[in-house]
């Protein structure tokens, strides 16, 4: 229950990140602004967008790593038990490590009658 609870609680922060990365603008978009393009972001004020985005983005960012070490946390102990995943291979292996051999093909057989040649 709680893995996956994490879990989804993981995936959504995820989405939220990308896509709060692909709103930001980048650091070089003020090289625009002299050529009429620095109206578009006075949306959210002067500086407004860019630091609630920021911050909301860090917030995100610090949720998703601690979900993630959540996860492999309950990962860890939900197989405590059952040894390290060598351990696990080696007990599934085949008994033989060599792989079979295709059999050669058959060399077509000679004909048991001599045939005589036609006239």
């Amino acid at each position: 229950m709680l893995h996956t609870v994490l879990m989804v609680v993981h995936v959504i922060c995820a989405v939220l990140i990308i896509g709060l990365v692909l709103i930001q603008r980048g650091k070089g978009a003020d090289a625009g602004a002299g050529f009429g393009a620095g109206a578009s972001g006075t949306v959210f004020g002067a500086r407004g967008a860019g630091t609630a985005l920021s911050r909301a983005t860090a917030v995100l960012a610090a949720t998703f790593m601690i979900t993630s070490l959540s996860l492999a946390y309950t990962g860890k102990v939900a197989v405590q038990g059952q040894g390290s995943v060598l351990d696990q291979l080696s007990t599934t292996a085949p008994a033989s490590d060599a792989a079979p051999v295709p059999a050669a093909p058959a060399a077509p057989a000679a004909p048991a009658v001599p045939v005589a040649p036609a006239n």
